[in-house]
């Protein structure tokens, strides 16, 4: 399996909804995380974005050359971008990082955010939008001269001059959870994202955008967004879980779901209709946890437990289809090397971290001072 990590550009902390424990995340930090995250062996990075958040493109810009095999999971965003624009801006970023770019093609949830963005397309109509955004800007980065005229979007004469390293594109990925999304993902996507839902309900969004794909002979790959709480004993994990939400009071979590309330996204009412604001109800399957759902938007689940419980819960996933996890823990700098200590010994990477020993820097402090420690094999 593939493991990401994650920027947090819309800020970092020990805890949730409140300033206790929390610290800036400015470009120093986030050259940190995306360092650790090289190092440690994580595949990539997703880069958010949104109002909330600082410009993903700047953001991973400024990244590519503090690290080395790290790929960047970057949004494009139809309706606030223009295609042409996107395809030069993603051939250029895939050039300079040598073809370490993923696209993530976000569509929009908010109304009152996208208007003040000045779009102001319904739910259905942005996808109808998106699915013409992405014929044009594939179809120049495949080295086509485009002329287009849809409802959306009038093109004349757009190519990309320079190539991408990656053909014929740098890899689509995609999460919507509506019908309008998910003929979009069977249209045009390389990987489907879904957020942390419950084992069963990811199989029918994994079966139906499947079979979308197979009606067109395509064929689509499947990657989960979660966050993830892993300690050493469950109880650790757990108790790891109640604290990161301690500061929450009934009514900031009832201004955070009021908010979310608003979207016409329907992976974010499926996120909230997981435990619908109620604290005494966000243990929602085995090891997953819905708290950072009470006043994060988006991604709203976690899997908390020892390594070896969330090992076996992620393989579950994987059995369903999913081969990719994009995981976050606060802070997120801390947690990635915990993530990698505690659990990547518990899974097969497709990437191999490089953290291990070495004949020529310290693996482990010496045992009084002169005593190597004993290399202990790996729990998968």
């Amino acid at each position: 399996m593939n493991v990401f990590w994650f920027i947090p550009t819309h800020g970092d902390g020990r805890y949730l909804g409140t300033s206790d424990g929390a610290r800036a995340v400015d470009g120093e930090y986030m050259q940190q995380i995306a360092v650790a995250a090289d190092r440690l062996g994580f595949e990539g990075v997703l880069i958010p974005t949104g109002s909330s958040c600082e410009d993903p493109w700047v953001t991973a810009a400024s990244l590519i050359h503090a690290t080395k095999r790290l790929k960047f999971l970057v949004a494009v965003r139809p309706g606030l971008m223009s295609p042409t624009v996107a395809a030069r801006m993603a051939a250029t970023f895939d050039r300079i990082s040598g073809g370490r770019l993923l696209i993530n093609v976000v569509a929009g949830g908010d109304p009152v955010e996208l208007a003040g963005d000045g779009l102001f397309l319904e739910h259905d109509a942005r996808y109808d939008l998106t699915d013409e955004f992405l014929e044009v800007w594939r179809r120049e980065l495949a080295g086509e001269t485009v002329f287009h005229e849809g409802e959306h979007l009038k093109i004349q004469g757009g190519r990309v001059l320079y190539p991408a390293v990656q053909k014929p594109h740098p890899p689509l990925w995609f999460g919507g959870s509506s019908p309008a999304a998910q003929q979009v993902a069977a249209d045009h996507v390389d990987v489907y994202l879904t957020w942390g839902e419950p084992p069963h309900e990811v199989a029918e969004k994994i079966a139906q955008v499947r079979k979308l794909a197979a009606e067109r002979g395509r064929e689509v790959r499947f990657g989960i967004r979660l966050h993830v709480i892993v300690r050493e004993t469950e109880e650790a994990a757990w108790q790891a879980a109640d604290d990161l939400i301690k500061h929450l009071d009934d009514s900031t979590v009832a201004e955070a779901q009021q908010i979310f309330a608003r979207f016409d996204s329907v992976g974010q009412q499926r996120m909230s209709r997981l435990h619908r604001g109620d604290r005494s109800a966000l243990t929602i399957g085995p090891n997953l946890w819905a708290g950072i759902g009470l006043v994060r938007g988006g991604a709203g689940t976690a899997l908390v437990g020892d390594p070896a419980a969330i090992a076996q819960r992620m393989r579950e996933y994987e059995a369903l289809g999913i081969e990719t996890f994009i995981l976050s823990g606060y802070p997120h700098l801390e947690e990635a090397y915990r993530v990698a200590d505690l659990l990547f010994p518990h899974l097969d990477l497709k990437r191999s971290a490089p953290n291990g020993p070495s004949s020529i820097s310290p693996f482990g402090e010496l045992i009084a001072n002169e005593v190597r420690p004993t290399p202990k094999a790996s729990a998968h």
